[in-house]
């Protein structure tokens, strides 16, 4: 057990150190070649062609001040982790080959999914950074994020025989072939939740502590591998939020929150069926503040196109709590005590189950 908590906690740790270590190195590396947005704002809205005036009047000054790309600092620092421990065990041995992470049955496809999403993300942050028109459409990231979701839903089911998803108190929900088309849903939904990276330090907190639970779901199922890849990107996390509490020195932008919402999806998926659990049906739960994100977006859109007014004076909600006043540092620190909060009552239920 002692041993097993040690194999979680050390990969964090040392992702927390790494992290901490690159960060300042990144931001004088983003400082130095101005990698942050040229044209301030969003530009139109959805549903809307007036713009997003609020939004700009409240973020304009830092968009075009403040780099992107902070999220090399997450998924560096995790890669950097596994590479690491890997490299040190081939040479120790034992004593630290113990501590990889790294293995085919439990790591392999959400540390890909991290990696696809950090690199599509990156290319569409140096396109947001090089040029006035903006990065990729959405259109084509929505395509990017929609064949990954393909690729390891078939995995899942075709090469791992997963085919049902877990439900707290009832069991198993076999889906067949339609677990394919429902997890592409779910990482869908969950990419759309990465315009939460709003706000100085909000993503950051938010994401901590959802991979920081998922982690204690996948330690309590025996899923140790899984459990010290949350904890490490957790630890990362924590690196990056040191540098991104307000006033941020960077952004976690595209590259981050891409790699973080469909490694998230995974993560969650194989804290399912794999490991006897409910990791996909706590999802909504543990990452309540990206649920009203998503949603508070899609209803602003409806209400915007079908009742022709708005709903929030900004969507998604965090910045309508700007809008009518709440100083940035308020609604990040009330995000973060609700996701810690949905976090113990998600982890509860999960291991109830």
């Amino acid at each position: 057990m002692l041993l097993d908590a040690a194999r979680v906690l050390i990969p964090s740790v040392v992702s927390f150190i790494i992290g901490i270590g690159i960060a300042p190195v990144v931001a004088h590396y983003l400082y130095k070649h101005q990698a942050w947005k040229k044209v301030g704002g969003k530009g139109k809205g959805i549903g809307d062609t007036a713009g997003t005036p609020l939004f700009d009047a409240l973020h304009h000054e830092r968009e075009v001040s403040t780099p992107r790309m902070g999220g090399i600092v997450v998924w560096g620092s995790v890669l950097l982790t596994a590479l690491g421990i890997a490299l040190v065990g081939m040479i120790a041995g034992e004593p630290v080959a113990q501590f990889e992470f790294v293995n085919r049955g439990q790591t392999w496809l959400p540390l890909f999914a991290l990696i696809v999403g950090a690199f599509f993300g990156a290319i569409d942050d140096l396109l947001e950074i090089s040029k006035s028109k903006g990065g990729l459409s959405l259109r084509y990231r929505l395509c990017v994020v929609a064949v990954l979701a393909t690729f390891i839903g078939w995995w899942f089911y075709a090469k791992l025989g997963v085919a049902a998803v877990g439900i707290p108190f009832i069991g198993a929900l076999h889906l067949g072939w339609f677990f394919i088309p429902f997890f592409m849903l779910v990482m869908l939904a969950l990419y759309a939740s990465g315009i939460i990276d709003g706000i100085d330090g909000l993503a950051g907190g938010v994401f901590a502590f959802i991979f920081m639970t998922y982690a204690g779901i996948a330690f309590a199922q025996n899923q140790i591998a899984l459990a010290a890849f949350a904890a490490s990107v957790a630890g990362a996390l924590f690196a990056f939020l040191w540098f991104n509490i307000p006033p941020a020195r960077f952004y976690l932008s595209e590259t981050g929150t891409m790699a973080l919402t469909v490694a998230l999806a995974v993560t969650a998926f194989s804290a399912d069926v794999l490991g006897e659990g409910v990791g996909v049906a706590v999802l909504p739960i543990i990452a309540l503040p990206l649920t009203v994100t998503v949603l508070t977006s899609m209803a602003q859109v409806f209400s915007k196109k079908f009742l022709k007014r708005k709903l929030f004076r900004i969507a998604p909600i965090h910045h309508h709590f700007e809008a009518i006043g709440w100083p940035a540092y308020k609604v990040t620190m009330r995000y973060w005590v609700i996701t810690i909060i949905a976090g113990i009552f998600g982890l509860a239920l999960a291991l109830l189950k």
